[in-house]
């Protein structure tokens, strides 16, 4: 929903802003709870608010920058969320820890304020191009006349534009490559949050680490993420290679998962095996979020090069990072619930097979469709 009033309004800074408001509101109802209800409201305000936010922000950046950045603009965007993501409850500690109750909503609250006032003086692009243009055309005016022949030359009239009956939602669900990008994006988180709530528990029992520890356990998960903008460089530079970095480390996940199956007991051999395990799974995901979110960005772009306006006025950019997003929050929600369920009745090997079964499947789809479909594209290219 907040992709597509975003489209329709043609504008990022004024639902960025919203946003923004709604989680500084979002914030204060947490902090200020004091019973069920406040906390709540709260967590789906915020729930609401992020949703804008990301939504809105992924879609300003493909206006701002140009497609042979976009994979390693992404990267960043990736790195930022995914370190939010695991290292926000282990620096919420550490100062809770320090600092009390309110020193960890003084950080939250710094955050979101900063955030608004880079809002503030930010300058859309769009906007930036309609101050330029006078300077632009003042300069054209001031190059030589083209010769008299050329202004009375006939321009070729523009063909009509030919309106679509679906709507943008049912166009993007309707490509084979927005399927399978939703879906990778959905392995992808329920795989993190999987970890989330299954791993501190785990190494607590198995190796009796407290608090402090169970935080720590995610640095070697998200220590790789810092190579996001590596690899989105390296998807700028080889298109092609989005498709088999995707599927790659899908398929190199598989294994790694299964042998998280044999850290079971308490000793130094497997405290390193543990984090070693972590560090490639890390890096499997570091490479799949990066080339999942640039494809969002190509398929809209793809379509509308075939057929202009297909989308109608405003585009769709931003309802494709919002369906990307639906797809990541699907997945925070029954990742827990999966690798939690299996593990209670079946253990921790079970459980590490389960979501090893679901990142192997993931890869035939990524390696076929990723890109556009592999037979067409191939044929095309011996054509």
């Amino acid at each position: 929903m907040a992709g597509y009033v975003t489209d329709r309004i043609e504008s990022r800074w004024w639902p960025l802003m919203i946003g923004l408001i709604a989680l500084a509101g979002a914030t204060a109802l947490l902090c200020v709870g004091t019973n069920i209800g406040l906390w709540v409201a709260g967590r789906l305000l915020q729930g609401a608010s992020a949703a804008v936010v990301w939504t809105v922000g992924c879609a300003l950046l493909v206006d701002s920058v140009e497609k042979e950045e976009l994979g390693q603009s992404m990267g960043y965007i990736g790195m930022g969320m995914t370190l939010g993501i695991m290292g926000g409850p282990l620096l919420g500690g550490v100062i809770y820890e320090n600092g009390g109750y309110y020193a960890v909503f003084g950080l939250a609250f710094g955050l979101v304020g900063l955030d608004i006032v880079f809002r503030i003086v930010m300058i859309e692009k769009k906007h930036a191009v309609r101050w330029l243009s006078p300077l632009q055309e003042r300069k054209d005016n001031e190059s030589p006349q083209a010769a008299p022949g050329c202004a009375d030359s006939v321009q070729p009239s523009p063909a009509p534009l030919k309106k679509r009956p679906l709507g943008a939602l049912f166009i993007l669900l309707a490509s084979e490559r927005m399927l399978v990008s939703l879906w990778t994006y959905f392995i992808v988180s329920m795989v993190l949050t999987c970890f989330d709530s299954v791993l501190p528990l785990y190494v607590e029992e198995t190796f009796g680490w407290e608090q402090t520890g169970q935080g720590l356990i995610f640095i070697p998960l998200s220590i790789p993420h810092l190579l996001d903008p590596l690899v989105g460089y390296i998807i700028d530079t080889y298109g092609e290679s989005r498709r088999y970095l995707a599927s790659g480390a899908l398929l190199v996940s598989v294994p790694l998962l299964v042998v998280l199956r044999f850290v079971t007991h308490d000793s130094m051999g497997q405290k390193v095996l543990l984090c070693a395990l972590l560090v490639l799974i890390g890096l499997c995901n570091a490479v799949l979020i990066p080339s999942i979110m640039v494809e969002a960005s190509y398929v809209v772009q793809a379509k509308e090069e075939r057929t202009p306006d297909i989308f109608g006025k405003g585009g769709a950019m931003a309802l494709a990072y919002g369906l990307l997003n639906s797809a990541f929050s699907a997945g925070t929600i029954i990742g827990p619930f999966f690798a939690g369920f299996i593990r209670q009745s079946a253990g921790w090997g079970t459980m590490a097979w389960a979501i090893a079964i679901l990142t192997g499947v993931s890869t035939i789809p990524t390696l076929l469709c990723l890109g556009g479909f592999w037979f067409k594209r191939k044929n095309n290219t011996d054509g």
